[in-house]
């Protein structure tokens, strides 16, 4: 029997089975993905003691991660997506399960080749991402009525959220009073999970493609219409430059280690206050929408974003920095909710898969190679002035985007 749904319940698409599954799956896997992330950030600055080396964690993910995504946004929206995710959820608990043997078993690899073995690994991992995203997408905007996209979209990033909480605090805690065995062997199980609930989702129907379209033709429709539409573009250039300059998250090591010390448990706590920030904005959101001012409240936030940036690196105090961490999270929220809404709302299915495509580009832009900037702008300039002259830049972009994209400043959802 199929639920009737209420376009005015803030819980709506959450009486849909299928989607309930995929929300569970993607919190699981992403559970996975967090907490591996803040275990490979801890493991490689202790190996080497280089906030340098950190960056390189974000390169290695973002060149597969950039190189793949317009043959990946192409293939979702010609093979069946439920297969793509499948296939690339196997290979991801293939890359943790290889992480968890080179750090336990097979330790003399590292002894003999460094961090290398690792830096490959997360390569291949940011492969699989990398094939797996636009499908994702694609998949998610077929498994509810396009009426409650943007209810999808908030229940999709409270998913999310909560696992970017509770992933990196069990990851730190579980490396800080276990090991790192444990925890790699934490997500590998972890990983399997979420292949075994994505694999309980029925599959949907591919849309119609055009007749007659070369692979040529297809990799570059979605550049085109990203381009071609001034509210889309907008928007995930004012993510995309808002995150790339913005993010601190790849030298929160080095914030935890050397000015506020307090170690891996610790920093789980720092990578996981964002996304508490986050989630209270998405259950806020959910029962009090942003949409009828949505371009106003887009711009309002994620220059709030940039401003907690900046207080965060000039406090020294744990506590308070959790506090800021957790506004800028709240703030970043608004931002994630209202440009996957403008996407999936904007974006006719046919082409769906190729322009989450051109918005992974931008987002691998802004969070991976973001990573890398941090890195380096921090061995270049020093610790807190990059990461003020990070949040500075911030203010800056939404500056620009206000005054050459009218049309997003003026947007109502």
């Amino acid at each position: 029997m199929v639920p009737i749904l209420d376009n005015t319940d803030p819980y709506a698409t959450l009486k849909l089975w299928d989607f309930r599954l995929f929300v569970l799956a993607r919190f699981v896997m992403t559970f996975a993905v967090q907490m591996q992330s803040v275990i490979v950030g801890w493991q490689i600055y202790e190996l080497t003691h280089d906030p340098l080396s950190l960056g390189l964690i974000g390169l290695s993910e973002a060149i597969p991660v950039l190189g793949i995504a317009l043959f990946a946004g192409h293939l979702a929206d010609v093979v069946s997506r439920k297969k793509i995710i499948v296939i690339c959820s196997s290979a991801y608990v293939i890359c943790a399960s290889s992480l968890f043997l080179v750090s336990t078993e097979f330790r003399e690899i590292l002894v003999q080749h460094g961090t290398l073995p690792i830096y490959v690994i997360i390569f291949l991992a940011g492969l699989t991402r990398g094939l797996m995203s636009p499908a994702q997408a694609a998949f998610s905007a077929q498994l509810v009525p396009r009426e409650l996209f943007g209810n999808a979209s908030t229940w999709g990033s409270v998913s999310w959220q909560v696992a970017d909480v509770v992933g990196p605090a069990v990851g730190g805690l579980i490396y800080g009073f276990v090991g790192v065995g444990s925890a790699y062997g934490m997500v590998v199980a972890t990983s399997i999970a979420g292949l075994f609930l994505f694999l309980a989702i029925k599959d949907k129907p591919m849309p119609e493609r055009r007749r007659g379209e070369s692979i040529l033709q297809s990799l570059s429709e979605g550049i085109k219409f990203v381009f071609h539409d001034q509210v889309i573009l907008s928007a995930i250039s004012l993510d995309m430059f808002a995150v790339f300059f913005g993010g601190a998250v790849a030298v929160l090591p080095i914030f935890a280690d050397q000015v506020m010390h307090i170690g891996a448990k610790g920093l789980g706590f720092l990578r996981a206050a964002p996304a508490i920030g986050a989630i209270v904005m998405s259950v806020i959101q959910a029962n009090y929408p942003v949409f009828k001012q949505a371009g106003r409240n887009l711009l309002r936030c994620v220059f709030g974003f940039g401003l907690m940036v900046i207080f965060f690196a000039l406090s020294r105090n744990f506590y308070l920095s959790l506090v800021i961490l957790m506004l800028g999270g709240a703030f970043d929220n608004v931002s994630v909710i209202v440009r996957w809404t403008i996407i999936q709302l904007y974006t006719p299915d046919a082409v769906r898969g190729r322009v989450s495509a051109v918005n992974g580009i931008f987002l691998g832009a802004s969070n991976e190679l973001g990573s890398f900037e941090s890195g380096v702008a921090a061995k270049l300039m020093g610790l807190i002035p990059s990461v003020i002259f990070g949040g500075s830049m911030t203010l800056l972009v939404v500056a620009a985007v206000r005054t050459f994209a009218p049309k997003l400043r003026k947007l109502r959802l």
